[in-house]
């Protein structure tokens, strides 16, 4: 928690409930450019992020905070405002062509956002919106302008950095370029508190950003623990998606890209077959979700990558599928690879864990963070896949390692709920406004 939070909680309850009521936010305007929380994760851009940005939303909704969510329209026709939840509105703003807009081609469009944002705000009385967050660089860039306009603080999360993203980057993937490491570079300077979803981001902040660690608040991410349960077990689940009973099942759900590295757990597969062909009649690989961000440029290419390995007869390619069925899809798993290069929290892998499986990820970002090492899954250095392969073994020479681990994992997972991070998130919303007051008067004074 940030140092302010923290401090906060040694003053007198009193004082501290005083303080928070008094200076709490009533309606904040969140932003999120690029990916609309309507939208399926795991398609496009959409992923973490959105789920992130919904789930934060409706909670901090239910602590008596209404939020405004600014997205880009990314059809014709869709109304101007939707009610998400109650307290929670989502507002499509018209910047750019609805459809086939790259990530990369949305900083041209961001004057327009921008205008679409102030119009909102001028058909309200001055005063409306008492604090901007906002997500992500591109959003980042409209909340700076925003706040200041309105006079009110901005907070923002970055959910993944430019300079994080290029030190750590697959083999074929494409750099982040400049300008987005010049814009997060003003962003932090801008923003009157900075969100970090774990310790070693804020870290990354200061060091690569030079922000001032006094901004900077660690939040982690929750997770909808009603939705990502044990629920039926994992028999019932590979049921419902026609999965055979005693398999090894190793599952990668997310964007399929570089980053997000799938090709590491089709070449640990083919590792280990080829070490022990036995089992090549108990595996059964599934990849759910669909080609995003570089991996556009060739989306065929996983499909190619595990007919020249010779593995196609055991992996099945399935698009995304919305929070329910992907619940199930993580039920039905012995183990959830994560092999990413880099990851600001990996929400996956505690939705994973939630629903009572273990998870075998890199030892990246927020990663060690979300799995305990050898009590919820299994940690892996580096990305070879002679590595992963030694853990999937054990997997399959453990039939019940995937029920132990995973009743530790959802014990894990637990403390991770939605409930908290948005308390948490209010808590920082309450320190912005107190520092950002104080700016303001001795700025006049």
């Amino acid at each position: 928690m940030s140092q302010y939070v923290s401090r906060l909680g040694r003053r007198s309850p009193s004082a501290a409930s005083r303080l928070r009521l008094h200076r709490r936010p009533r309606r904040v305007a969140m932003l999120s450019v690029h990916t609309s929380p309507l939208h399926q994760p795991g398609t496009g851009d959409a992923g973490g992020m959105n789920v992130y940005i919904v789930e934060l939303a409706q909670r901090l909704a239910a602590l008596g905070i209404d939020v405004e969510i600014f997205t880009r329209a990314s059809a014709g026709g869709l109304p101007p405002s939707v009610e998400l939840a109650p307290g929670v509105l989502v507002r499509h703003v018209d910047a750019g062509p609805y459809e086939g807009l790259a990530k990369e081609e949305l900083p041209a469009q961001l004057c327009a956002f921008t205008h679409g944002v102030m119009q909102a705000w001028a058909g309200h009385r001055p005063g409306y919106y008492d604090l901007v967050h906002s997500h992500y660089w591109l959003s980042g860039h409209v909340g700076w302008l925003a706040a200041q306009r309105w006079g009110v603080p901005l907070v923002h999360a970055m959910h993944t950095m430019a300079k994080v993203k290029n030190a750590n980057l697959a083999d074929g993937d494409t750099p982040e370029p400049a300008a987005r490491v010049i814009g997060e570079t003003q962003i932090v300077a801008a923003a009157d508190r900075l969100v970090a979803n774990t310790a070693e981001e804020a870290d990354e902040l200061v060091r690569h950003y030079a922000a001032d660690p006094a901004k900077v608040a660690v939040v982690h991410p929750g997770v909808n623990l009603d939705r990502f349960r044990p629920a039926d077990g994992r028999a019932a689940a590979r049921a419902r998606l026609g999965l055979p009973e005693d398999a090894l099942i190793p599952l990668f759900a997310g964007r399929v890209q570089p980053l997000k590295a799938p090709d590491i757990l089709l070449r640990t597969v083919a590792v280990l077959l080829d070490e022990r062909p036995e089992l090549r009649s108990r595996i059964q690989v599934p990849i759910v979700g669909g080609p995003s961000g570089s991996g556009l440029a060739k989306p065929e290419g996983l499909q190619k990558l595990a007919a020249r390995l010779g593995i196609s007869d055991v992996v099945r390619f399935r698009p995304p599928v919305g929070q329910e069925q992907l619940a199930d899809w993580f039920r039905a798993a012995s183990v959830l690879v994560m092999p990413s290069y880099s990851e600001s929290f990996g929400l996956v892998a505690i939705e994973a864990q939630a629903a009572g499986t273990p998870v075998l990820a890199a030892a990246v970002g927020g990663l060690p963070v979300a799995v305990r090492d050898g009590e919820t899954g299994f940690l892996v250095n580096g990305h070879d896949p002679a590595d992963y392969a030694r853990v999937l073994s054990r997997f399959a020479d453990q039939p019940a390692l995937p029920a132990t681990m995973g009743a530790a994992a959802a014990r894990h997972a637990q403390s991770f709920g939605w409930d908290r991070a948005a308390a948490a998130t209010a808590d920082v919303y309450t320190a912005a406004t107190h520092s950002h007051r104080r700016r303001v008067r001795s700025h006049h004074g």
